[in-house]
């Protein structure tokens, strides 16, 4: 069958460890011993996040006072090709017997957005009071408080397609396995000619992988982080996973609030619409990522009603 395995932001920097090329490598054949056994038996497509690197990435831009930080549809280019160069690396040393390839990919947003009047996704480091509203002044950034510090935000619009979408059915259709939409991808709008140019923006990667799925026609979406599921009482001493849930429960979750926006939430409702359409998703731990296509894992989100109780849910972004 075909299927679309999502990566989460942490697959290849996980939480507390340093960002560096090693720790990214050895992430990256993790990662790639978990999806090998589905390459054997399936037309698989890559995605995943890149919060993590942008992050770095951004820091570095911003390191020279005498260069303009790099616009974000920049960072998130230099941050597919590096983290597809991992990943598709890893991949070859595990199956070298496969074809792949790392697809840069543009995903089109629409320019009357209402997000780029609101912008609401946190990205790049957490600063003290004095040095945001100084970045805000000299670099025009949107800065908002965020825990114990300032972040900047920027918009995060809804994904319309993905620009290259008939080169990634032709490489999928010829058997290469294809790494592509990293991080949501690179976002931009089109002008009256359609030609696209980049916005300052960060279209949300679970989003993304379920409309990556669908214009595939895949029959099945995996969205793997470091959480083996969907948790009722999550953070309890209670707590236990759901093994499934309709598009609509999911749906209701996220509604009620009782998914964090920046954590379970995106996944809950990429998983709603991808199975709207009649596809499986399933939410589960990359390392059970074959475990998670058979049922052993995971939460599955059908489109058809299924007997499950209304969980609490938390997770990874």
């Amino acid at each position: 069958m075909r299927l679309v395995a999502a990566l989460g932001g942490n697959a290849l920097a996980r939480r507390g460890e340093p960002i560096d090329a090693r720790v990214q490598r050895g992430n990256a054949a993790v990662a790639a011993r978990a999806l090998a056994p589905l390459l054997d038996r399936h037309t698989v497509t890559i995605t995943h996040g890149n919060g993590p690197q942008v992050g770095l990435l951004l820091l570095e831009s911003e390191a020279d006072p005498q260069v303009d930080a790099y616009p974000l549809d920049l960072l998130g280019a230099e941050s597919e090709g590096m983290i597809g160069y991992l990943l598709e690396q890893a991949l070859m040393h595990e199956r070298p017997g496969l074809r792949f390839a790392t697809l840069l990919t543009q995903t089109v947003v629409d320019p009357a957005d209402p997000a780029f009047g609101a912008p609401s996704k946190p990205i790049g480091p957490v600063y003290e009071e004095g040095a945001a509203l100084r970045l805000a002044h000299e670099r025009r950034f949107e800065i908002r408080p965020d825990g114990g510090g300032w972040r900047r935000v920027v918009a995060s619009p809804e994904p319309r397609r993905l620009l290259e979408e008939e080169v990634l059915e032709e490489l999928v259709a010829a058997g290469v396995t294809v790494i592509a939409a990293g991080g949501g991808g690179v976002p931009v709008t089109l002008d009256a000619a359609g030609r696209p140019h980049g916005v300052e923006a960060v279209v949300d990667k679970d989003l993304v992988a379920a409309l990556l799925a669908r214009q595939l026609g895949a029959e099945a979406l995996l969205l793997l982080t470091d959480i083996d599921g969907v948790y009722r009482g999550f953070g309890t001493p209670a707590a236990t996973r759901v093994e499934s849930l309709t598009a609509a429960e999911a749906e209701e979750l996220v509604a009620a609030g009782e998914a964090g926006a920046g954590s379970m939430a995106p996944k809950l409702l990429a998983a709603a619409r991808f199975a709207r359409g009649g596809g499986l998703a399933v939410i589960a731990a990359l390392e059970e990522a074959e475990q998670a296509l058979t049922g052993e894992a995971g939460t599955r989100v059908m489109p058809a009603p299924v007997a499950a109780a209304a969980p609490t849910a938390s997770g990874d972004g």
